[in-house]
C-alpha cells in the first residue's frame, strides 16, 4: 500500500483483539534482537504472544502487522497519564534495533525519515498529542529502556511530532525528590519505583546522564515540560 509518501507491506499477525479505548498514543519500541527478520518473525508467531501495528527496517521499508482498528499485544504492563491498558489507546511501532543486550547501535537515516513520515501521518489522523508519542521505557520504566538514549528524540520534536527537550527560560524549582516523583507523576509516569521513573525521564530527556538522581538540570527540564507551551530546540 502507498499513500501520503508512505509506502507499506502488509505482514499480517494473528496476535490482536479487540480494543476498549480510543487512539490516544503512539509507543516508540525497539526489536532488540539479532536482526529484524527474527524480529518480524517472532511478531508474527502465535506462541509468542507479541505484536505491534508496524515494524521499521534499518532501510526504511515499512511492515503493517496489525491493523490499526485492533488491539496490538506490545506495551504490557504499562501505565501513561492514567491509563493503564496502554495497548488498547496506543499505536506499537518496533523499530528494528538489536537493542542494549545485543550491541545497541544509533538508528540509521533512512529508518528514521521512514519513521518520521509514519509518526506523522498516524499523529495526524488519529489527532495524538505530541505528548503522547512516547517510548516504551516511558510506560514501563521498571522493565525497558527502548527506544533509548541513541533515539534521536530532537529529529522528532523539531516536526512537532515529540514534545522538546525545554532549553529556554529554565527555572529550578528546587524541589525535594518527593516533590520532584509528584511533578513526575503529574506529568505521565508511574513512579512506584522512583529510581526507574527517574531514569526513564532522564533516557527521554536528558540522555547524556542517566544516573536516577534529581539534579537541579532534571527539575528545571520537568517543570518547563509542565508548562503549557515546552520551549526547546525546534
Amino acid at each position: 500500500m502507498t499513500g501520503g509518501g508512505l509506502t507499506i507491506i502488509d505482514a499480517p499477525s494473528p496476535n490482536f483483539d479487540a480494543r476498549t479505548l480510543p487512539v490516544t498514543m503512539i509507543v516508540l519500541h525497539y526489536t532488540g534482537m539479532e536482526s529484524g527478520d527474527a524480529a518480524t518473525a517472532r511478531l508474527r508467531d502465535p506462541a509468542a504472544k507479541v505484536s505491534s501495528h508496524y515494524l521499521v527496517g534499518e532501510d526504511g521499508a515499512i511492515l503493517r502487522l496489525v491493523d490499526e482498528g485492533h488491539r496490538a499485544w506490545h506495551a504490557g504492563v504499562s501505565h501513561w497519564r492514567e491509563v493503564d491498558d496502554i495497548n488498547s489507546a496506543s499505536i506499537g511501532i518496533e523499530i528494528v534495533n538489536p537493542g542494549h543486550d545485543l550491541g545497541y547501535r544509533p538508528f540509521p537515516d533512512a529508518q528514521i525519515e521512514a519513521l518520521i513520515l509514519l509518526v506523522a501521518d498516524l499523529k495526524e489522523r488519529h489527532a495524538i498529542t505530541r505528548g503522547n508519542i512516547i517510548g516504551h521505557s516511558d510506560i514501563a520504566p521498571t522493565r525497558k529502556r527502548d527506544p533509548g538514549e541513541l533515539f534521536p528524540w530532537s529529529r522528532l520534536a523539531r516536526l512537532r511530532l515529540a514534545l522538546p527537550r525545554p532549553t529556554k527560560s529554565l527555572m529550578d524549582p528546587h524541589w525535594s525528590e518527593a516533590g520532584f516523583l509528584l511533578a513526575l507523576q503529574r506529568f505521565g509516569y508511574d513512579v512506584a519505583e522512583p529510581m526507574a521513573a527517574i531514569m526513564a525521564f532522564q533516557r527521554r530527556f536528558r540522555p547524556e546522564l542517566i544516573d536516577g538522581e534529581v539534579d537541579a538540570e532534571c527539575r528545571m527540564i520537568l517543570l518547563a515540560l509542565l508548562l503549557p507551551k515546552p520551549q526547546g530546540d525546534e
